[in-house]
Order: C-alpha cells, then structure tokens, then sequence
C-alpha cells in the first residue's frame, strides 16, 4: 500500500523539533556543574550553604548552624511517679529533633528504671538517668555534662505536652534564644506599700475585659538556653539556701536570673520568657500508682511563692522582672482561657 505524501510530510515536520529539542537539553545539561561539586563552588554548594545558615535574631546576621543549634534536650526531675516516667519516655521518643532525655532522679536509694527501660528497646532517642544524692527541687538545674545542645527543655514529671506543641515551642524558642518560652506564665502583682505577691495569669483580665500580662514564664514545661543552668548555680548562697528552705520557687528564681543577665546585657525592660499558649498540655498526676501529689498542692504553696518574691527582691536589691503581654499562638488567640489550676 503507498502511502500519502502528504503524510510522510506530516512525519517529518514533526520529528525535527523533537531532535532540536533534544539537542538543546543536552547542551544545557553539559553547563551544569558535576554532581560531587567539589569544593562546593557550584549551584550544589550554594544550595548546602543556604540551608546551613540562619539568622541570628539577637544581632540580625546570617551564622553558620552548627547541628547542636537544631536540637534540644529534655530534661525532666522526677520523685515517687515513675509509672508516669515510663509513660512520659514512650510519648517523648516521638518528638523530632530531640537529641537526649536526662531524668534527675530524686528517689534516693531506689533502683532506677534503667534496666527495664532497655530491655523494651532499641529506642530512638537515648536516656540517661542522674541519680542524685538528696531530694531537692534544685537539682533539676544543673548543667549536665550530657547536654550538648544550645536549647534545653524542662518538664515536670507528671506534665504532658503534644508533639506539635513541643515542635512549636522549640521554633518559637528559636527567635527568642536569650528567653524563656514556655507554656505557662505567672505574674507578680505589686501594692502601693512595696509588698509583691504571687498571681496566676488570664488570657482575658474580668475587670477591664482586655488582655492581662504575665512576668514570669514558670520553667516546668519550657525551653531556655543551656547557659542559664550554669546561671543558676551562679546565685548567690542565699539564693540557694531559699530554694531549698523552701522546696520551692527555682522556677521564680529562674526568671529572677535571667531578667538580671538580659539587664546585664542592655536589654533593660526585655521580660524573662515568652508565652506560647498550648494546644494540648495535660497534667497525668491523678493517674500515679503511688498517689503522690506535687508540691503546688500544699496549702502554704502560694504563699511560700510571694515569699519568695519579696525575699529575692531583698537579696538582689531590685525587682528585674518585667511585664509582657506577647502570647504566640499556632491557631489564634481564644478569646477567654485561665491557668489557674496550677501554682
């Protein structure tokens, strides 16, 4: 059978373009640097350098990220809960970009869960436990040789935060290094006599209906930089010997701190922490065997607090702490909440 010469035409108009085509994608592919891209001289080392760099938000130019800057540990100080341990190490092993878990142990002569905690492994994300020699509140604040990351988040060991939360908190705590960003903010609350007392905080203030503020984000359930626990143990005695009188207030003390070294630094009405309000923080207290309640539940608990407040500002001779009304959300602001079940 003959074929048409018009189609024959047909096929030959359309497979010069095709080569043509082919032709040119070859050429623009001999351009492009080669793949291993020594020296990182090409588009590919440009891409690496990109991606290894951010921006410092405290001096406003771009430094290299070191990988300990894209990580944090957990440390969490426990006492007669250690059910509730075990529950909180499964749930955390989930949480991306966690490089340890640190457990201060305050049951002295009791065996750790160690032991048992391997033998359920192999687990992603390492834990160590510090065996302490005393039960002190303050042990939690010590700067850990483990810790190799920049950002360390503290938790209290019958409190537990969502994995989105967490990853939230850990990118908030990113644009504010130098602060603590946490999930629950206090506030001191002054009299026209100089006496400072002790006040939880509400997203809506119920006299004037508008936005109340906090000057204290409390360091259960938040992030800070690693240096602040070598700031802690840089108080003086007095400090210490307050913390542990009481079994109370480091947290208080905490802010105290940092409030100081951001005044230190210039930044004199900088406030102590940053307030990300959470989605989903439970408190798994009711669900211990062992029925132990924190110490927030002592009648005297509230009023240790403002104590502490006054006798701090005795000792360092000044009130540091300031006021702030900064709330960051992931989905918006609500428009009433309270966090007044816990001191």
């Amino acid at each position: 059978m003959r074929i048409p010469r018009c189609m024959g035409f047909r096929r030959t108009y359309l497979v010069w373009p095709i080569l043509l085509l082919l032709l040119v994608g070859a050429a623009l592919t001999a351009l492009l640097p080669p793949a291993d891209d020594q020296g990182g001289r090409g588009v590919l080392g440009v891409l690496r350098r990109a991606t290894s760099q951010k921006v410092n938000p405290a001096q406003g130019y771009r430094v290299d990220s070191p990988e300990e800057e894209q990580r944090f540990t957990i440390i969490i100080q426990t006492y007669n809960r250690t059910d509730i341990l075990l529950k909180l190490l499964n749930h955390y092993q989930a949480v991306p970009h966690l490089q340890r878990v640190i457990i201060v142990w305050n049951n002295i002569g009791e065996q750790t869960p160690l032991k048992l905690w391997n033998s359920l492994g192999p687990h992603p994300v390492p834990v160590v436990f510090k065996e302490q020699t005393s039960n002190r509140m303050r042990n939690r604040l010590q700067p850990f040789p483990e810790i190799d990351t920049d950002a360390v988040l503290m938790l209290d060991d019958d409190t537990l935060v969502s994995v989105p939360d967490i990853s939230f908190a850990f990118s908030v705590w990113k644009q504010f290094p130098d602060q603590i960003v946490g999930f629950v903010p206090r506030k001191h609350v002054s009299t026209p006599g100089g006496v400072y007392s002790y006040g939880s905080f509400e997203l809506q203030d119920p006299e004037t209906a508008g936005g109340d503020k906090y000057s204290m984000v409390l360091i259960g359930a938040a992030f800070f930089h690693r240096r602040y626990l070598q700031l802690f143990q840089d108080q003086p005695q007095a400090v210490h010997t307050l913390v542990d009188e009481t079994q109370n207030c480091d947290d208080i003390v905490t802010n105290f701190a940092v409030a100081l070294y951001l005044r230190s630094t210039g930044n004199i009405n900088k406030p102590s922490g940053v307030f990300v309000k959470p989605v989903d923080l439970r408190n798994l207290e009711k669900d211990a065997n062992s029925g132990y309640q924190g110490m927030w539940h002592r009648p005297e608990h509230l009023l240790q607090r403002s104590y502490c407040l006054n006798r701090l500002t005795q000792i360092y001779g000044v009130m540091p702490l300031c006021f702030s009304n900064l709330m960051v959300s992931q989905f918006g602001f609500p428009s009433y909440a309270n966090h007044k079940s816990r001191g």
